[in-house]
């Protein structure tokens, strides 16, 4: 298995002055379960190099087994400071996409024209595309074949309005992402604020919160493997 993810490159968390970028466990968690598995793994962002973290995700609070063996793993870590550029990623080199989330993907993959067309190219050619939390914000921008917001009409989830009052940043975001999911005909769902929560719809999966990011990466793996390929919950 040939597994690219892809990470921001945005730093700035909007008029501020303070930092986000991608939120360590939801890209150490889905890592692990995926490189455990056998995975090769690709790591992109926009800009390449260095993607921007989280302060926010390297307090103590926001720490799991996968990333404390994460802070371990100088290799992986060296990896991620030299992500290839997202220009120069092919679709047909993998199998699969996964997208952490964090604040960053808001104003960066949202918009980013690349990203834009490699899950669209994922999507089309049949290969599973999967998100946690802020990272659906990548799809707002995609099409389907058909012309028409991919997400229309598609079961799925992502960071949701209450979970963004309650870190308090409802007036910093360019937008909330459950509104916007929903205004472009997405058949939008939630659970519990910070519980696991996934929505597999055919070959998209999407993952609420951080605490969703091991589920999403599960669900990515059986649906590679044909156990719930084109389920459509």
């Amino acid at each position: 298995m040939k597994i690219l993810i892809v990470l921001t490159s945005h730093s700035d968390l909007g008029n501020t002055g303070k930092k986000t970028g991608f939120w360590i466990e939801e890209f150490a968690s889905p890592y692990y379960v995926l490189a455990d598995s056998g995975a090769d793994i690709t790591i992109a962002s926009p800009k390449g190099g260095q993607p921007p973290v989280d302060p926010k995700s390297e307090l103590a609070d926001a720490q799991t087994p996968a990333t404390e063996r994460f802070y371990k793993d100088p290799e992986l870590i060296d990896k991620v400071a030299h992500s290839f550029q997202l220009s120069d990623i092919k679709q047909d080199d993998f199998d699969a996409v996964f997208y952490p989330g964090g604040h960053g993907p808001l104003w960066d993959l949202a918009n980013d024209k690349d990203s834009i067309k490699l899950i669209e190219a994922f999507y089309n050619h049949q290969k599973p595309i999967a998100f946690v939390c802020h990272a659906p914000a990548a799809l707002i921008n995609t099409k389907a074949e058909n012309g028409k917001p991919l997400v229309k009409g598609k079961h799925l989830t992502g960071f949701s309005n209450t979970e963004e009052e309650a870190v308090e940043l409802t007036k910093v975001v360019p937008f909330l992402l459950e509104d916007e999911l929903k205004s472009l005909g997405a058949l939008y769902t939630k659970g519990n604020d910070w519980s696991s929560y996934v929505k597999q719809d055919g070959l998209l999966i999407t993952g609420q919160n951080p605490g969703s990011s091991e589920a999403v990466a599960n669900l990515l793996l059986e649906t590679l493997s044909g156990e719930k390929k084109y389920i459509k919950n």
